[in-house]
């Protein structure tokens, strides 16, 4: 069991404290129990308790007493459960500068060496397509290969992570890099990192947090 409805809903408030979630919007997950558990549609976090997370089977079916109706974004959730085994807990927001970005249907590219926190040399924008949609599932999970984040064309942004707290933390990131990115295109695009310097950058992500790298 990888979290509980508690810390689930203490998620959700704390996105919106970040200001990367305003009212009902976005949508955060854990896994649990065989299955995973989920914000409820069309509930803002502070008027939600406990017994409002929604806890869903991979078939897509909601466990029986739960009274409220799943985010409608549940089946991305399900879907990268089902296909990344180390996705603990996945956070779907429209925070503003990932949302900005995501209109322009922008991908991120290495401007910093912290876009390869998420896996890679670039975070890609998943193509649009309507909330709540197969279609939109598949979208992310091509925009994810090889990577633990992506933009929603016109939607928002999608972060997973070892734990709540982990993927709390990559959101919080992922916004922060979409604002400096989105502040370093004014008024001219900023001078990219090569493929040989992203390269280094993401070998020694492998091993950040060691002792090693810490003496570095």
């Amino acid at each position: 069991m990888s979290g509980s409805a508690g810390e689930l809903l203490a998620v959700a408030c704390a996105l919106k404290e970040h200001r990367l979630n305003v009212g009902a919007s976005g949508n955060a997950s854990v896994r649990y129990d065989g299955g995973f558990m989920v914000t409820p549609s069309g509930l803002p976090p502070e008027r939600c308790t406990v017994a409002d997370m929604v806890w869903m089977k991979m078939d897509g079916s909601c466990i029986e007493g739960e009274g409220r109706a799943p985010s409608s974004e549940w089946r991305i959730h399900r879907d990268i459960y089902a296909s990344v085994p180390e996705a603990e807990a996945v956070i779907h927001t429209h925070s503003p500068f990932a949302t900005a970005l995501a209109c322009q249907r922008r991908d991120i590219p290495p401007f910093h060496y912290m876009v390869a926190l998420f896996g890679g040399d670039n975070v890609r924008c998943a193509p649009y397509a309507t909330f709540g949609t197969e279609e939109l599932s598949k979208n992310v999970q091509a925009a994810l290969a090889g990577r633990n984040a992506c933009l929603l064309a016109n939607h928002g942004m999608l972060v997973y992570g070892r734990d709540l707290t982990h993927a709390l933390a990559q959101a919080i990131e992922l916004e922060t890099l979409c604002e400096q990115y989105w502040r370093a295109c004014q008024p001219v695009p900023p001078v990219l990192l090569s493929g040989e310097e992203m390269a280094e950058v993401m070998e020694r992500f492998r091993h950040y947090g060691e002792r090693e790298f810490r003496q570095l």
